[in-house]
């Protein structure tokens, strides 16, 4: 807009001076004895517009350095806060108002575009479709077949995940117990928490066996994309069979094959923690 201003009045000025060019023909022949009022008049307007067509010129670049001196002076007063924005602030970071609308702007993008949990889940398995996962250490809080005689009780922290995979992937849960009573306590424990109500995971697909070795059996039988276990043993004996395995374990072992992973539990393995 400033520019276009600019354009206009150095238009109004070149016709103003051809005006005043064409007046000057007429009067510069005479002598000056003889110039009238109105001559005078026209030589005393010519001076005056010249004057302010200078002025005019001269206005935005004055201001500027003055806007300019003001800006020193009080960089000059303030030079602590400045050495301390300018510590704070690292090079790359936006100085403008302009850039910061553009950067919020980016910033309010980036995070409607975050990926929602059913996409990390996908991501982080491959877009495997079938799951075989242990429950004790893993989904329950108890770590042996013996405290499933006593109680279960399934991790709250852990619950959205595991119906985030039974949505996108056949799932099975599988454990060795000692007796049906604790199969028995196992399947409430995940009925109440909603396991069997998000429509991924029936029942059915909940197994139970008496050995380590039983656990193994399913595993191979099943012939998942991965499987989740928290036994090295049977992560050991599984990995040339199994796509991906994944350990669950609160110290970081030792990775032992290409296709085997760890994680201190489900759900920091997926970014939920």
């Amino acid at each position: 807009m400033a520019e276009a201003s600019k354009d206009e009045l150095l238009q109004l000025i070149k016709r103003f001076g051809a005006y005043l060019t064409f007046k000057f023909s007429s009067l510069f022949p005479t002598s000056l004895r003889n110039l009238n009022s109105r001559s005078v008049g026209a030589i005393a307007g010519f001076a005056v517009a010249i004057v302010f067509t200078w002025r005019m010129l001269r206005s935005p670049s004055g201001t500027q350095r003055r806007v300019q001196k003001r800006q020193s002076s009080a960089s000059s007063s303030s030079g602590v806060n400045a050495q301390t924005a300018a510590a704070v602030v690292p090079s790359g970071f936006p100085s403008t108002s302009e850039d910061l609308r553009a950067q919020n702007a980016i910033d309010q993008f980036s995070h409607l575009e975050k990926p929602t949990l059913g996409q990390i889940v996908r991501r982080r398995l491959s877009e495997g479709r079938k799951v075989t996962c242990r429950l004790l250490g893993v989904i329950l809080e108890e770590s042996s077949p013996e405290e499933l005689q006593k109680q279960a009780t399934v991790r709250p922290s852990v619950l959205e995940v595991l119906l985030e995979i039974a949505k996108f992937c056949d799932l099975y849960l599988m454990e060795r117990v000692l007796d049906d009573e604790s199969e028995k306590k196992v399947l409430l424990a995940l009925e109440e928490a909603g396991v069997f109500t998000s429509g991924g995971l029936v029942k059915d697909k909940v197994l139970f066996c008496s050995t380590e070795n039983g656990r193994s059996s399913f595993v191979r039988q099943l012939e998942p994309d991965w499987h989740i276990e928290t036994n090295t043993e049977v992560i050991s004996q599984l990995a040339r069979f199994i796509r991906y395995e994944l350990l669950i374990s609160p110290s970081k072992p030792e990775r032992t094959a290409p296709n085997v992973f760890s994680s201190p539990s489900l759900e920091q393995f997926f970014g939920c923690v």
